[in-house]
C-alpha cells in the first residue's frame, strides 16, 4: 500500500492554506511543515524580510511559490485584503491556520489598558475578523481551521494576565464555531502549546539570562522535563488540519509535554 494512503496527513497536498504569523515561531514552522506536505501556501506576517526568508525555505523544499500577504491583522483593511488576495490567487481556501499572536508580561497591578487592548486586538479580535471572512470560502471546500492557543488558556499563570485571557477566549471561540460550522462540515480545532522554543518570550521582554532560567525551569514545569520544539507543534497542526482528523472538531489539543495535567504537590 502506498504511504500516501496510510498517512492521511498527506491529504494536505494541494490544499490551499492561509497561515498567519508565518514570519516567525510556530507559524513559520507550520509553513515549512505544510510546504513539505505539498500544500499551496498563502503566508501572512508583519516582518516582510522574515516572511520572504520562510517562503524561500518552502520553495527550496520543492513547494510551489507561496503567496505572500504581509501586514498587521489588527488593521481591518489588511484582513480583507489578505482574504481577497488569497482567493484571487488560488480561487479557493481549504485550510486556515490562525497562528499570529503576541505575549505580554503584566498583572492586574502592572498591566495597563493599552497592553490589554493590544493583546486582545492581536490575539482575539483579528482572529475573529479573519476567520469570519474566511468561513464562506471554507464552507465551499468543507475545509478546516486550526487556531494556535496556549496551555495558558486552560491553566492559570500569574504575570501574563491579558495573554491568559486572550487564549481562554481562543479556546472558547474554537469550540463555539466548531459547533456552528459542524453542519457545514467545516472542522475547527486548536492546539495549546506549552513552552516552545521561539522568540516570543524575548519579544515580551525577557533578556538572555532570564530566558535561560525560564527554559531551565521547564524541566520542572513540564512532565516530559523539557520545553517543546516548533516542529512538534507543527506536526499537531498538520494532523488536525488533515484528513487524519476527519472526526475531530471542537478540540483544544494540549501540545505541552503534559503541563496541562500537572498540579503542585
Amino acid at each position: 500500500m502506498a504511504s500516501e494512503e496510510v498517512f492521511k496527513v498527506s491529504s494536505l497536498k494541494g490544499k490551499v492554506t492561509l497561515i498567519t504569523g508565518a514570519s516567525s515561531g510556530i507559524g513559520a514552522g507550520t509553513s515549512i511543515m505544510f510546504a513539505k506536505l505539498g500544500a499551496l501556501l498563502a503566508l501572512n506576517g508583519r516582518d516582510v524580510e522574515n516572511l520572504t526568508n520562510i517562503a524561500k525555505q518552502c520553495t527550496d523544499l520543492g513547494a510551489a511559490e507561496p503567496l505572500l500577504v504581509p501586514g498587521d491583522l489588527t488593521n481591518e483593511d489588511t484582513v480583507k485584503k489578505t482574504v481577497e488576495l488569497t482567493i484571487a490567487h488560488f480561487g479557493r481556501l481549504d485550510v486556515l491556520i490562525n497562528s499570529a499572536g503576541i505575549l505580554a508580561m503584566g498583572s492586574i497591578e502592572t498591566g495597563d489598558l493599552a497592553q490589554y487592548d493590544k493583546v486582545m486586538n492581536v490575539n482575539v479580535r483579528s482572529v475573529y475578523h479573519l476567520t469570519q471572512l474566511c468561513v464562506p470560502h471554507l464552507i465551499k471546500t468543507k475545509g478546516s481551521i486550526v487556531n494556535v492557543s496556549s496551555v495558558n488558556g486552560q491553566r492559570s499563570f500569574p504575570g501574563v494576565l491579558a495573554y491568559c485571557m486572550s487564549k481562554s477566549a481562543i479556546d472558547q471561540f474554537t469550540r463555539c464555531i466548531a459547533l456552528e460550522l459542524a453542519s457545514k462540515q467545516v472542522r475547527v480545532n486548536s492546539v495549546c502549546p506549552g513552552v516552545i522554543i521561539t522568540d516570543v518570550h524575548r519579544r515580551a521582554g525577557l533578556d538572555e539570562e532570564q530566558y535561560a532560567q525560564f527554559l531551565e525551569k521547564c524541566k520542572q514545569t513540564h512532565a516530559l522535563g523539557r520545553p517543546g520544539e516548533v516542529e512538534e507543534v507543527a506536526h499537531a497542526i498538520a494532523f488536525l488540519a488533515s484528513d487524519a482528523a476527519t472526526f475531530i472538531t471542537g478540540v483544544n489539543l494540549p501540545v505541552d509535554g503534559g503541563r496541562h495535567a500537572m498540579c503542585p504537590r
